[in-house]
């Protein structure tokens, strides 16, 4: 049974094209989305955020795949090309990138649903049965098998990934739904101030993940309809999902991973959370297991020498504490705690950094202290810097401090030239 199950389940993945939106400016992570979208944002040590999506739908049997870029792409497309161009078209799998290219108007992607709309024609060559469409900028692992088969087994139109938040997360975040015991929706609201809580929690909400499953034609039905429809926002949460709930049946999917394994899934799209986030990677047992081998998180990797570490006398040893830290760091004669560094890190003598996200390619030159803090890609940290104990100082030097002390550097902060580093 288990294994019809599985075939049954394979079919499916194999009718199914997904369509990853990868778009988004991420305007709440301020500077860290100057030079990048945010799925090409860096997360965990050594991945991108949309490495996620992507690797959920390989590891779910889902091979055709395109991905909808639009604002400052660049890196994006870069890390597509190099990490996820080796699909074989012949063997019936792809990863297409798909930019604004005004096929059907002459704007550029103006909502959710248009970016859909704007690309039905490709969607339509893929000839399949069902489309699924992934936000591209979520942290999480998810098998995406299940949520199909319960999406056909059902009969509805539409499927929606949802999970339980609490309301104070959800206000204005999240689109936000109430079901029935079927769960199929019955009211969809984006982003609500105050969202609807659940009947047998009033302290949680049903939120949207932004992963939908549509059948092929159906969808196209509404795209069309929507985009000849005035005053529309072209929007999936605020459009598409509230003119259909009334007339078709749409179901709610919650997501849920295994008896022994919390559901984790996060939105990193402040300052605060992307820290927050990332700390989590560096517990001894982080609730995103990225060590698991039979859901692996695939990349672009360079080919970089092992991590090292020297220096061992007192007041200068190079030691890293409940951390993370990638091939080609040196941590010379400085002690690491509680931090995660990505690839090509250089910590000099005689400094402390503690809690610490360090993107690639930046040095921390001597006797430097950092607490609670992001540096950016590509960042050279001045000799004797101290960044992280004074939130007054730290703004007065044109640091960004967020709403829970979290400190954020760049190279334009430091007064570095802007340059290819930024992606």
């Amino acid at each position: 049974m288990a294994d019809n199950s599985s075939r049954y389940i394979s079919n499916l993945t194999r009718d199914t094209y997904a369509l990853i939106l990868a778009g988004g400016k991420g305007s709440r992570l301020h500077e860290l989305t100057t030079w990048r979208a945010k799925p090409a944002l860096y997360f965990g040590g050594k991945f991108r955020i949309i490495d996620f999506p992507l690797s959920n739908c390989v590891n779910s049997g889902i091979r055709r795949i395109g991905v909808v870029t639009q604002y400052k792409s660049h890196s994006l497309i870069r890390h597509l090309v190099r990490g996820w161009g080796h699909f074989k078209k012949e063997l019936g799998e792809s990863i297409e990138i798909l930019p604004a290219s005004q096929r059907f108007s002459d704007n550029w992607y103006e909502g959710t649903a248009d970016a859909v709309f704007q690309n039905i024609d490709i969607i339509r060559d893929e000839l399949p049965k069902y489309v699924m469409i992934l936000s591209g900028d979520h942290i999480y692992r998810m098998d995406y098998g299940p949520m199909l088969a319960r999406h056909v087994e059902s009969g509805a139109k539409m499927t929606v990934s949802c999970m339980s938040v609490p309301l104070q997360e959800a206000a204005g975040a999240f689109g936000v739904m109430t079901v029935d015991e079927d769960m199929r929706i019955h009211e969809f609201t984006e982003k609500p101030a105050e969202p609807a809580p659940l009947p047998n929690d009033p302290s949680r909400c049903l939120a949207s993940m932004g992963n939908y499953i549509f059948d092929t034609e159906f969808l196209f039905e509404e795209l069309r309809r929507d985009a000849e429809t005035s005053g529309s926002q072209r929007d999936f949460g605020k459009d598409i999902i509230p003119s259909i709930i009334k007339d078709h049946k749409v179901i709610a999917y919650p997501f849920e991973t295994s008896k022994d394994e919390q559901a984790y899934w996060r939105d990193v799209g402040t300052i605060d959370s992307f820290w927050e986030a990332n700390m989590e990677m560096v517990a001894p047992v982080p609730q995103l297991n990225l060590y698991d081998r039979k859901w692996p998180i695939w990349t672009y990797q360079e080919q970089l020498p092992p991590a090292k570490f020297v220096w061992d006398e007192d007041g200068r040893r190079g030691e890293a504490i409940n951390s993370v830290v990638s091939g080609g760091c040196i941590i010379s004669g400085s002690t690491l705690r509680r931090s995660l560094c990505f690839s090509n890190v250089r910590l000099h003598s005689y400094s402390t950094i503690e809690e610490a996200v360090i993107l690639p390619d930046v040095e921390v030159m001597r006797n430097c202290r950092l607490k609670k803090v992001v540096i950016d890609r590509g960042c050279v940290v001045p000799e004797g810097t101290v960044i992280g104990y004074n939130h007054d100082e730290d703004r007065a030097r044109g640091f960004r401090v967020s709403e829970k002390g979290v400190v954020l550097v760049t190279r334009e902060m430091l007064g570095m030239p802007v340059g290819s580093l930024n992606g």
